[in-house]
């Protein structure tokens, strides 16, 4: 089975996908229509904020995210090694050094604990990462006195006692590349906030920095999500809960199977119940695992081997760095298949190869 089944989900609303579709052709409206105005109105209500703002990707939506909350030279953004690239990437174009912090192997999400070890006086903001869908502790970083940018780029549909993702931190991202939990067709992102000054703030700098098209009052961005993307996105939406409940309800097939027996199974943070975007499992023996998961043609990978601190790019940013959380994750992890539709049956397959190769 894949590592990703995106179509099966989806193959029920095909015909309100082409219906939609064609409506933004026959409409003649592709940039900042009435799609995106829409979509921005629904991702907010659904999230329970005040305000969306449709950007062209995740990644301009973590940069124009940190610019709004006034980070630029001179300062420092704390964020997690064990992540995708962009969510360090982003800190660079806006000015700021990125700092790395370690994070818990068991939840893969920093921590307030690992935040403090490397805050300094120069420390703007944090960009807590919901990896693989946990909800990172959003409320006890911000408890330190820091702004929290929410990365829910893997986390469309978790929730948790501190709130929704997308409702925690002073501002969130997401990606809607088309593999996340909630996937448009292309490349598409959102900034969520409850802050009207924020909001207005990226409203203006995914626009070249402009409110009204006639004066430009800060460099920005030409980052925009298409309308086209958000016709998509509006089909879709209405069914992420849906979707959410049955990537929890794969996890609980996982449990029920004795996966976790033979491997360590991910853990929730307290109080999260998390929409898994990926099933990511530990041991000291994956390379076994993965080995005999491709052999029987189920779908497997490990997403972050080299962590973002060690990677080349990163060399002048993470010098002495110290991550051992970070470094055993890295070593240890492992990507099995996860869906909205995975059956009972297809993780009883999976868990039994899994026994088979620690045997």
């Amino acid at each position: 089975m894949p590592l990703f089944d995106t179509e099966t989900p989806r193959a029920a609303l095909r015909d309100q996908l082409r219906a939609a579709m064609l409506g933004v052709l026959d409409s003649g409206r592709f940039i900042l229509g009435p799609n995106v105005e829409a979509f921005e109105r629904e991702l907010a209500d659904y999230c329970g904020v005040r305000h969306a703002i449709g950007v062209a990707n995740g990644t301009d939506a973590i940069t124009i995210a940190l610019r709004a909350l006034g980070v630029g030279p001179g300062d420092e953004v704390i964020v997690p090694s064990f992540t995708f690239y962009a969510s360090a990437e982003a800190i660079p174009p806006t000015g700021a050094t990125p700092v790395f912090c370690d994070i818990d192997p068991e939840t893969f999400c920093l921590t307030a604990e690992s935040v403090r070890a490397v805050m300094s006086s120069r420390t703007k903001a944090v960009i807590a990462v919901h990896l693989f869908g946990n909800i990172a502790p959003v409320r006890e970083i911000e408890a330190l006195g820091v702004p929290v940018v929410e990365d829910a780029a893997q986390a469309a549909g978790s929730r948790s006692t501190q709130g929704r993702a997308g409702a925690i931190g002073r501002i969130a991202t997401f990606s809607f590349f088309p593999s996340k939990n909630l996937g448009c067709i292309g490349d598409g992102g959102a900034i969520t906030t409850g802050d009207d000054e924020l909001a207005e703030r990226a409203r203006m700098l995914r626009f070249h920095g402009s409110r009204d098209k006639q004066s430009y009052e800060a460099i920005g961005y030409n980052s925009r999500l298409d309308e086209l993307q958000a016709a998509v996105l509006r089909v879709q939406l209405p069914h992420l809960e849906a979707w959410a409940e049955g990537r929890r309800e794969a996890a609980r097939h996982y449990e029920q199977a004795g996966l976790g027996e033979l491997v360590a199974l991910p853990e929730p943070t307290p109080g999260a119940e998390p929409a898994w975007h990926l099933y990511v499992i530990r041991s000291d023996r994956v390379q076994q695992v993965a080995g005999a998961l491709a052999a029987a043609g189920h779908g497997q990978r490990a997403y972050y081997r080299t962590p973002v601190h060690r990677q080349p790019a990163m060399a002048a940013y993470a010098a002495g760095a110290s991550l051992p959380g970070t470094d055993e994750a890295a070593r240890t992890h492992l990507a099995i298949p996860i869906s909205p539709v995975l059956s009972a049956e297809q993780a009883a397959a999976v868990s039994g190869c899994v026994a088979e190769a620690l045997r």
